[in-house]
C-alpha cells in the first residue's frame, strides 16, 4: 500500500527516487538533502478493471423528468400516445443517432417502429 512520507528535518513531502550508488529506491526531500531507504518497492500501481458487458440504462422515472422532450409515439404495450425521448448513450461502433422512447403511462421502453429491424440495437 502506497503512503505519503514526510521529511524528518523540514517536514516537506518525500518523493520516490532511485539511488544509483546504493542500487535501492529511496524517498528524498526536494528541499534539503534528506533521504530514507524505502521498505516498499512499489511507486505506482495501475489497477485495470475489466468491463465484461455494457449495462442497459436505468429508466425508472424518465416519464417525470421535465427536461426530456415528449413525442406523440404510440406505445406498443398499452397504446398510450405520449412518450419521452432520449438518445442512445452506448459506445457502439456505429455512430448514428438512435432514439429510445419511454411511455409516460406504463414506463415501457421501445424503439421507433419505423426503424429497419436489421439496424436496431438489442434491448435487454
Amino acid at each position: 500500500m502506497a503512503s505519503l512520507h514526510f521529511c524528518s528535518e523540514c517536514n516537506n513531502l518525500l518523493y520516490p527516487k532511485a539511488d544509483a550508488e546504493r542500487r535501492i529506491m529511496v524517498y528524498a526531500c526536494r528541499i534539503c538533502d534528506f533521504d530514507e531507504a524505502s521498505d516498499n518497492g512499489i511507486v505506482y500501481r495501475n489497477d485495470l478493471l475489466t468491463v465484461t458487458k455494457e449495462q442497459v440504462g436505468v429508466t425508472h422515472d424518465l416519464m417525470t423528468d421535465t427536461t426530456l422532450a415528449h413525442s406523440k409515439m404510440v406505445c406498443p404495450q398499452c397504446g398510450h400516445d405520449d412518450a419521452v425521448i432520449f438518445q442512445d448513450q452506448s459506445k457502439r461502433k456505429e455512430t448514428r443517432m438512435i432514439l429510445f422512447y419511454v411511455c409516460t403511462k406504463c414506463n415501457h421502453s421501445y424503439l421507433d417502429p419505423t426503424l429497419p429491424t436489421d439496424s436496431r440495437p438489442e434491448l435487454d
